[in-house]
Formats: C-alpha cells, sequence, structure tokens
C-alpha cells in the first residue's frame, strides 16, 4: 500500500485495515486524512472486505478544530470547502465499496468521525465507545452525511436528540437504539472485528455488494422499483462462480468456498 501520513493501510488476506492514526489528537480528522482515506479505499486491489479502526484509545473525534491555518476547517467558507472537497468525497465513497466495510470504535466517534464509523456496514464498538454529535455546543450542524444516516438508523425522535442536544449516545445504548451493529466487551473487540471480517471477506463477496447497493437505493425508491432492483442485482449474483459454487455446497452438504467472482 501506499506510504500515508494520516492513516495505515494494510492488507492482510483478504481484508484491507485502515487504522487512523494521529492517537496524540483522538484521531482527529483534518482534510489530509479524508484524502487518505479516500485513497486508500479507492485501491482495493483484491481485498474482499474493509476493516476501520483508530489507534489508542479513540475512533476519531472529529475533525481537527485545532489544526494549523492551513489544516484548519474552522470558518463558514473554509467549512464549505473542507466538506465538499474533502470529507465528503470520502464518506461517499466509504459507504458505497462494494465490499463489507466493518467499523471498530472505542472512546469517541465524534462529528465527522461519527459519520465515518456509521458509512461502515457493521460497527462494533467496545463499552469505552460513544457516539456524539456536538455540533450544536458549537454552534454548527451536523455533517458528514450524518443527516441522511442518522434518521434511517434510529428514527427522526432519537435522530433529533443526539444533534440538538449534543449527548454522548455510549456503546451500550447505542445497539439497544439501533444505531450500531453490536456492542462488546473493550477486550474482546479486537477478535470479535477481526472474525466478523473475516467471516465477510469469505462470503460471496458480490453478491454482498450487491446486497448493500439494493438496500441503500431501497430507502430512496417505491416498492416496484425495489422488485425491479433486486430482479437486476440476482440476475449479476446468479451469473458469478459463487452462486455455482453456493448450489453446489448446498445440494453436497458441505460449506461453500466463496472466491469473491
Amino acid at each position: 500500500m501506499s506510504d500515508f501520513e494520516t492513516i495505515r493501510a494494510e492488507r492482510e488476506g483478504n481484508v484491507l485495515t485502515i487504522t487512523l492514526n494521529r492517537p496524540e489528537r483522538l484521531n482527529a480528522c483534518p482534510p489530509a486524512m479524508a484524502d487518505e482515506i479516500f485513497t486508500a479505499i479507492r485501491d482495493l486491489g483484491d481485498a474482499r472486505a474493509v476493516l476501520l479502526k483508530g489507534e489508542g484509545r479513540a475512533f476519531c473525534s472529529g475533525a481537527d478544530l485545532a489544526a494549523n491555518a492551513e489544516m484548519s476547517v474552522s470558518g463558514g467558507d473554509r467549512a464549505y470547502a473542507s466538506l465538499s472537497q474533502h470529507y465528503n468525497p470520502m464518506v461517499q465513497a466509504l459507504a458505497s465499496l462494494p465490499v463489507p466495510v466493518v467499523s471498530v470504535v472505542q472512546g469517541p466517534a465524534a462529528g465527522v468521525g461519527c459519520s465515518i464509523a456509521l458509512a461502515a456496514d457493521f460497527v462494533i464498538a467496545g463499552k469505552s465507545g460513544y457516539f456524539l454529535q456536538a455540533f450544536a455546543n458549537i454552534g454548527l450542524v451536523p455533517d458528514g452525511g450524518s443527516s441522511w444516516m442518522l434518521p434511517r438508523l434510529i428514527g427522526t425522535a432519537q435522530a433529533t436528540r443526539m444533534v440538538m442536544l449534543g449527548e454522548k449516545i455510549h456503546a451500550e445504548e447505542a445497539e439497544r437504539i439501533g444505531l450500531i451493529y453490536k456492542c462488546v466487551e473493550d477486550d474482546a473487540l479486537a477478535g470479535e472485528a477481526k472474525a466478523l471480517v473475516e467471516r465477510l471477506a469469505d462470503g460471496p463477496t458480490v453478491a454482498l455488494g450487491l446486497m448493500k447497493q439494493t438496500l441503500r437505493d431501497g430507502l430512496e425508491m417505491d416498492f416496484a422499483a425495489t422488485l425491479a432492483a433486486e430482479a437486476k442485482a440476482q440476475r449479476k449474483a446468479g451469473s458469478t462462480q459463487d452462486a455455482v459454487e453456493g448450489a453446489l455446497a448446498f445440494l453436497q452438504k458441505r460449506k461453500a468456498a466463496f472466491k469473491g467472482a
């Protein structure tokens, strides 16, 4: 993988692991980090799943408001440019990856860090983890796609609570209200995340990518359009080698050996 300054990108087997690597800043995300995440996920190669995590005791404490003038995202015009040119393309690319994405949260996932975490298909958090939309506390509005994601994940009432009151949602409550996939003990977090991402990477990843697309598109389409989209996706999935392998494994009463093709 390419050399990066604010993240690490490492391949192990079928999994690409991206680590936000500014632990001294609780992995606060300047525009340069957003660009590096974007670059890393655009170069998947033959990776069949992505694991996204933070170094140290945080996932990501948000955009880096205290950085030097060149990196700062403060100020209305600068914030608009940073979102339009850096953060938004990264979050959209992350959410639309054709392979499963698992994010691993310990400590804060705040501001745009919350959006980055929730853009994954599965969010698994340790009990130390929490999710925070603190924009109201500094006179700003939610960004990074959280205005779209939150009401769809947890409903308008809970989303309004998060963005207008700026309350922390700790990992156990986040699981209970449907914000994340799973909350586990902190000492089990790495192992649980690794097992999950490896299971996904060993799956029929063409079909999994099509599932992602139809689920997301279905939020914006009517029932008839969704039925048509499913039929098209099934035609593509049914033409893969994995579909042939899946059928043979079923008939032969064995575990399928999917290749992601």
